[in-house]
């Protein structure tokens, strides 16, 4: 009996274990990869408004328009909505957290740290670009309309979010309503449309005709806006040791009262602010 059973176990202790296979994990995704994709899906929230809009009005999405003023020499405009009543030029942003900001602020703040800048003066270039491809007679039609995610909290003038201001600023699930309040509001103060069914035609196909597809164009103009702005380069340093700072840093002096524009380092922040 013991020699069987002794069998049975040095049997055992030699059997191959099974192999187990486990599923390779999935690469996580950079913060890069995450923003993009958080972005798409507000465009797409976005996308999906305005093919919902109604059939006189015409819309066009992810422009790129030659702007000598700008700093890569064009113009990006998210989206363009074009009715009997008002010309809407669109820039959605993907922020996350608190939106602290004015009209009269050249730049805002995100969470009250972060800069961007005044995406209404951002939207007046894009304007300004649309404004040489149409007649003149049409250049007062234009509503700037600035788009966030839910996401984010606005703490911003009050203006920006009545109808009749002519600068807009909503969430990107409000979009659709806010176009239809405007023109609602433009149809009672204008008892004939303001632009016809060739008027909207005409601008439509200007923009498009005007619009640069190219993949070679759009990727230098995205390069162009990561490279650093020389004045902002030679700008970084503090204005009593020329030490270099942090664009952080920066940040804070510029928007400090306090420093009058100039930029310091942490030691000399607190002697200038005595």
């Amino acid at each position: 009996m013991l020699l069987f059973l002794n069998y049975l176990k040095n049997k055992k202790s030699k059997s191959k274990p099974i192999p187990t296979t486990t599923a390779p994990s999935k690469p996580k995704r950079t913060n890069e990869q995450i923003a993009t994709r958080k972005g798409e899906l507000g465009e797409y929230k976005i996308d999906i408004q305005l093919d919902q809009l109604p059939k006189t009005y015409r819309h066009l999405s992810d422009l790129l328009m030659p702007n000598p003023k700008a700093k890569s020499g064009y113009s990006q405009i998210d989206h363009v909505v074009i009715t009997p009543y008002a010309i809407f030029v669109i820039e959605t942003k993907n922020y996350q957290g608190t939106i602290y900001g004015g009209k009269d602020r050249s730049t805002w703040l995100v969470n009250g740290k972060f800069k961007m800048m005044n995406p209404f003066v951002q939207n007046y270039g894009h304007m300004k670009a649309l404004s040489t491809l149409i007649d003149k007679k049409y250049h007062d039609l234009f509503i700037s309309m600035v788009s966030f995610t839910k996401r984010s909290t606005f703490k911003v003038d009050g203006d920006y979010r009545k109808i009749a201001s002519n600068e807009l600023i909503m969430y990107d699930i409000e979009l659709s309503e806010f176009i239809h309040r405007k023109v609602s509001v433009l149809k009672i103060q204008h008892k004939e449309p303001l632009l016809s069914e060739s008027d909207i035609s005409t601008i439509y196909q200007a923009i498009l005709h005007a619009n640069i597809p190219d993949p070679e164009v759009r990727k230098k103009h995205t390069q162009a806006l990561n490279e650093p702005d020389k004045k902002t380069s030679s700008s970084s340093k503090c204005e009593i040791c020329d030490k270099s700072v942090s664009n952080k840093v920066r940040a804070y002096c510029l928007s400090n009262p306090t420093f009058k524009g100039k930029v310091y380092c942490y030691e000399h922040q607190r002697s200038v602010g005595k």
